[in-house]
């Protein structure tokens, strides 16, 4: 007897199952915050070198600001004051003819930087003054993070198997909530980035979690439409930060803010049932009998309770398991496993790459950062929705080779659009984000057929791992920048492009039997975690 054939009996998507997703949905309300907090706390304003150091007790103190900054600064091209470079002392002759000072020396800010506070109260950049030469380290934060968020979840979905969901759930919200307030209150740029680094690694486990007592509650035929709300939930998540950001422009109260919702998390924790199919695999049936019929009872299915006897239960043990332990090396085991493990991983790792490049460059298009968040949020439903239909309509291959290639038009166009048109660039840059989004949802599914059931859950756990160092680079790749402006756009377009190509390699697997086994649904559940439709 299979889990499948007790969930038909007890309803497999009743009041039950909709109470499971409601309290997954409070946990995972932050997540999305947090994954795309960078964007605001560590924001760079306008700021240009502290020219306090100028003043030397005569003219210069008598001068207004306009005009300290003109004897002080040099002006760049687009006549805005340069953020990295001061005159060597005041030159006064600029206030008659500024026009050349090509020859005039300069040198790098000698007592710090001064900032526009008109967007923002507070930033990371403001705070420990991350710009010029230490721009790398603004953007390492977001690396450092998903670097916790990956060995995070190797670590939660192992000890999630090992000592069950539930309390695993638990754990993931009291420490994650901890280590996060935690870093709100730093008071280095070292000790920030060790919490960031903690705070991903423990709050990762509340989207595989959650995640997998979702689809392990419910029926094969509403998987696919919980996949889709998960993934919806993000995109709520993701368009309610940009509100949230709006309001809260101190980085340290930002923090706090999105990371309070774990408290009614951590309330609402108590009605999450422990996974059934997780008791029976672990022979704890008289724990899994009493969640059953519970589910039973509230799903209006009590003809059901007298067939959930432990005897009948103890046989669902015996037909889940496998001849033998299979590991990640069986991925490389033939050269037919090795091509698609390698084509797979690739094809994550670009798909990662491009979504996570687009959604961190909200401040490259020069209009309100907060409505192009939102819009980047909005975006995702019309995808995500489309996708749910078109994997069924024109296949999955076709599906993720068309979403990648027009993500990668989208990047392209930006690249030739002259700067000045910024609310043209914005336009193609949230359209390319709708299609990257429906990428990435597309390759949860469609990698997951691909392998054979024996080894899907390594093969899902290998693609996940790429997928986040996909993430973890993307932050980086931002800051290419400096060798050219648009050198970021172009890598960012070939990994789409590249990503396209390799899907096109793999087999169309719709209308294939795929088996849903428990394996796959825990690193489905990984999966979310990078809003894969989700992860």
């Amino acid at each position: 007897m299979k889990f499948e054939n007790v969930l038909a009996d007890i309803n497999g998507f009743g009041k039950f199952q909709i109470m499971i997703i409601v309290i997954s949905f409070i946990g995972r309300f932050t997540m999305p915050c947090h994954f795309m907090l960078n964007n605001f706390v560590a924001a760079v304003p306008s700021h240009h070198c502290d020219i306090s150091s100028m003043d030397d007790g005569g003219l210069f103190r008598n001068l207004s600001h306009k005009e300290k900054l003109i004897v002080s600064i040099p002006v760049q091209k687009d006549g805005t004051p340069s953020s990295c470079e001061m005159f060597a002392g005041p030159q006064y002759d600029l206030l008659l003819n500024s026009s050349d000072i090509a020859e005039l020396p300069t040198v790098p800010c000698q007592t710090g930087w001064v900032y526009d506070n008109t967007t923002f109260k507070s930033t990371l950049t403001s705070e420990w003054d991350l710009v010029c030469d230490r721009r790398g380290k603004n953007k390492a934060t977001a690396t450092i993070f998903f670097i916790g968020v990956m060995f995070g979840a190797m670590t939660f979905g192992s000890l999630s198997d090992r000592f069950g969901r539930r309390i695993m759930l638990m754990v993931s919200y009291v420490s994650g909530m901890l280590f996060a307030v935690a870093s709100a209150f730093s008071t280095t740029y070292v000790m920030f980035a060790v919490l960031r680094f903690f705070t991903g690694f423990c709050i990762t486990g509340i989207v595989i979690v959650s995640s997998v007592l979702s689809v392990e509650w419910v029926d094969i035929e509403h998987r696919k439409l919980v996949g889709v709300i998960d993934s919806l939930s993000w995109t709520f998540g993701n368009a309610v930060f940009a509100l949230i950001a709006y309001f809260v422009t101190d980085w340290r109260r930002l923090i706090v803010s999105v990371t309070s919702p774990l408290i009614l998390a951590i309330i609402t924790w108590r009605w999450m049932p422990e996974s059934a199919r997780w008791l029976i695999a672990n022979g704890k049936l008289e724990q899994a009998q009493m969640y059953l019929k519970k589910c039973a009872k509230m799903n209006q299915a009590e003809k059901a309770v007298d067939k959930l006897k432990t005897e009948v239960l103890s046989t669902i043990v015996v037909t889940e398991k496998r001849d033998r332990a299979y590991s990640y090396l069986d991925l490389m085991r033939t050269p037919k496993m090795r091509k698609l493990a390698l084509s797979t991983g690739t094809l994550w790792f670009c798909v990662a790459t491009t979504f996570y490049g687009i959604s961190f460059n909200i401040t490259g298009f020069g209009l309100n950062i907060y409505l192009t968040q939102f819009t980047y949020a909005l975006i995702e439903v019309p995808a995500k929705v489309s996708v749910y239909f078109l994997l069924d309509k024109i296949g999955r291959r076709s599906t993720e080779v068309g979403a990648l290639l027009l993500a990668a038009v989208s990047l392209g166009i930006n690249i030739v659009v002259p700067k000045d048109m910024s609310v043209v660039r914005t336009v193609v840059a949230v359209i390319g984000k709708g299609f990257s989004s429906a990428s990435f949802a597309t390759i949860v599914l469609y990698s997951s057929e691909l392998y054979p059931t024996v080894v899907r859950q390594n093969g899902m756990g290998y693609n996940s791992f790429m997928a986040r160092l996909g993430v973890a680079v993307a932050p980086m790749i931002l800051l290419l920048d400096e060798v050219w402006k648009d050198l970021p756009q172009v890598v960012l377009c070939f990994a789409a492009v590249f990503g396209g190509l390799v899907a096109r390699t793999l087999a169309e697997t719709r209308n294939r039997l795929c088996i849903q086994s428990c394996g796959f649904f825990k690193f489905f559940g990984l999966c979310l975690l990078f809003d894969l439709s989700i992860g």
